[in-house]
């Protein structure tokens, strides 16, 4: 009886402590796995506008958009892909530097720099529809369909209504470590393609979590002749029905159609 007693006991001590286990290993946080890497495959090049200084780029129904900044200088354009010809313009006023761009069904929203007011137009006539303020930087925008998804040169990306511009919601970018001066944005299958500004990569981004689930080294593709201070790669643009993807930069000669290849 009294063996008996003693392997019961000893039953109950071995599933108390699984049962710990398992239940430990329920309340962990699943390991985030290690970003992928990236290079790219030039597909076509087509000219752009070396005055431009892009801030913003967005492509729709054969149609490239594009935002351009410095006070003074600052515009809303609609490109033909093939040659860069500008098809349509709107200047802003002196005052506001011009900052990323996306379009929501038949509007085009645009943000400025360091004024804290962004602007609604119709993505036909360009006729500005509305004004809307935020607290922080202007940097980049993009969208989810439901969301809309803004960069402020810090490493959060920040979640608005896309009819109140009211803030929803937030998100740190993080790989080893907070990924700060994110920049343009562009939202490609569920993922968040953000320049990083100053840098010639691409941060692609998990929205759930901020977790930087990739990188695309872009070393190499500026041509040497557009080479200065401040003419660093920014603009991402997505063909949705195509899956073309598009890069440029400030005062670049070129925009690139590229592909990506996984490098590690």
């Amino acid at each position: 009886m009294k063996k008996r007693h003693v392997t019961g006991m000893l039953v109950v001590t071995v599933v108390f402590a699984l049962s710990t286990v398992t239940l430990v290993s329920q309340n962990e946080e699943p390991a985030e796995i290690a970003p992928q890497h990236y290079t790219y495959d030039i597909v076509n090049v087509y000219p752009h506008d070396k005055n431009a200084f892009t801030q913003g780029l967005a492509y729709e129904n054969g149609i490239m958009y594009e935002s351009t900044g410095l006070h003074g200088q600052s515009t809303l354009r609609r490109l033909e892909l093939e040659t860069g010809e500008i098809q349509q313009l709107y200047a802003l006023p002196d005052q506001f530097f011009g900052e990323g761009i996306t379009i929501l069904d038949d509007k085009i929203i645009q943000l400025t720099w360091q004024s804290n007011r962004g602007f609604v137009y119709d993505k036909n006539s360009f006729d500005l529809l509305q004004e809307f303020y935020y607290p922080t930087q202007g940097w980049g925008i993009t969208h989810n369909g439901s969301r809309l998804i803004m960069s402020d040169g810090t490493a959060t990306l920040h979640f608005l209504d896309p009819e109140t511009f009211e803030e929803v919601g937030q998100v740190e970018v993080h790989d080893n470590g907070p990924v700060t001066r994110l920049n343009e944005l562009e939202y490609i299958q569920g993922v968040v393609y953000a320049n990083i500004w100053n840098e010639e990569r691409i941060a692609i981004i998990d929205p759930q979590t901020g977790h930087v689930k990739g990188w695309i080294d872009l070393r190499g593709i500026q041509h040497v002749e557009d080479r200065a201070a401040n003419n660093v790669l920014n603009g991402i643009a997505y063909d949705v029905r195509e899956d073309r993807l598009f890069v440029t930069g400030k005062r670049w000669s070129h925009l690139f159609e590229i592909k990506l290849i996984h490098s590690g």
